[in-house]
């Protein structure tokens, strides 16, 4: 039998920047790019799949400060005209603005819609589950994230949400999963 050689030329680094719970990692060293390394990232920069490590080079730069700054007045000016435009129109703008209830409550109905317990009036319903347990997780990973920073009114509305919408899950899965059942007979069926 052949024996196989080990290439000792290799050094495997672990270059993930938070632990397995999503924690930033403490024990990162500071890496310094050499012009070896440079030229490695070149080289990667191109790559020949969608790799993550790929899609992680094509990334363009962060925007600067006077970008970011620039970028938020617009945003504000333009908010400031479309309240105007909304109290103009006799409604008023505190109704536009999005408080964290209002965020829960919005997945909670897109949730509900995905499947198919809500719909448009006249519409049929459309189920989408894989849509549904995105959204259901989505305010589950908001619970975990924003332990300990929530009013006890929010905290109360996301648990609320979050067992409804997991009850509701469930019971459309489980409808779902059962087979059709024959139509029971109606009591002028058994007299004949």
């Amino acid at each position: 039998m052949a024996e196989k050689k080990q290439d000792a030329g290799f050094t495997v680094t672990d270059r993930r920047l938070f632990t397995t719970d999503g924690e930033l990692r403490s024990d990162l060293p500071e890496e310094k790019p050499s012009q070896e390394s440079t030229a490695s990232a070149t080289a990667v920069a191109t790559p020949k799949s969608d790799s993550p490590t790929a899609n992680e080079e094509k990334a363009p730069p962060p925007p600067t400060a006077a970008e970011q700054k620039a970028n938020a007045e617009a945003y504000q000016k333009s908010s400031k005209d479309l309240d105007a435009r909304v109290e103009l129109s006799g409604h008023s703008a505190k109704e536009l603005e999005i408080t964290f209830e209002r965020f829960m409550a919005s997945l909670y109905m897109s949730a509900m819609m995905q499947m198919g317990m809500m719909h448009e009036e006249g519409g049929q319903p459309r189920i989408d589950l894989i849509g549904a347990r995105q959204t259901i997780d989505t305010l589950g990973l908001l619970q975990t994230k924003t332990k300990g920073n929530l009013t006890s009114t929010e905290e109360n509305f996301l648990q609320n949400c979050l067992y409804e919408l997991r009850m509701a899950y469930v019971e459309v899965t489980s409808a779902l999963a059962r087979p059709p059942q024959a139509a029971a007979p109606t009591a002028t069926n058994k007299a004949r």
